[in-house]
């Protein structure tokens, strides 16, 4: 069904276009709000990411899920959205950087998801992407990378930091600064 929903978006088919944008438009808005935060910034994002999806369909090729495909062009124009934005953003060499791999994400059990989510937000720009990507939208380094054109190693350099700053400003918020 939804690969004959494609073909006929391939076909410039505007229904076709449309049972796809019903399709996926909720959820690809929540991808736009967790990086944008504002409802207005998230709709715009979120009509160009279609206009686009629709304008290189033929660059589909099936063999991630549409969803999947789509959810990226939408991370995409949000962090271009953001860029624009702020327009200052300073490139890091991080490339030379040895970085550890570590799972640790706990943090104390009083602490709401909500919170943490919310304090993503005080992270600075460059953390904060890569922090979101993996734990909120689940991609794995290389495709980190490859959304945000950077390497692997500054993609895992810049998790690793980002979790421990969002720790650090946890610990500060929620329980004190106790040592």
């Amino acid at each position: 069904m939804q690969l004959e929903l494609i073909e006929k978006c391939k076909n410039n088919n505007r229904s076709a276009q449309l049972q796809l944008y019903k399709k996926y438009c909720d959820g690809m808005f929540c991808v736009a709000m967790r990086f944008l935060k504002n409802a207005d910034d998230a709709e715009d994002v979120l009509q160009e990411a279609f206009i686009k999806a629709f304008q290189r369909i033929e660059q589909y090729k099936g063999d991630v899920t549409f969803g999947a495909w789509l959810k990226k062009i939408v991370v995409n124009r949000s962090i271009d959205f953001l860029k624009a934005k702020r327009n200052n953003t300073i490139a890091l060499d991080e490339s030379y950087m040895h970085v550890a791999d570590t799972d640790d994400w706990n943090v104390a059990s009083n602490v709401t998801t909500h919170q943490v989510k919310e304090t993503m937000e005080e992270l600075p720009e460059n953390y904060q992407y890569v922090v979101k990507l993996f734990l909120l939208e689940g991609y794995d380094h290389s495709e980190i990378a490859e959304i945000l054109d950077i390497s692997e190693t500054a993609s895992r350099t810049r998790l690793l930091r980002g979790k421990n700053k969002l720790k650090e400003l946890l610990k500060a918020k929620y329980y004190g600064t106790g040592s």
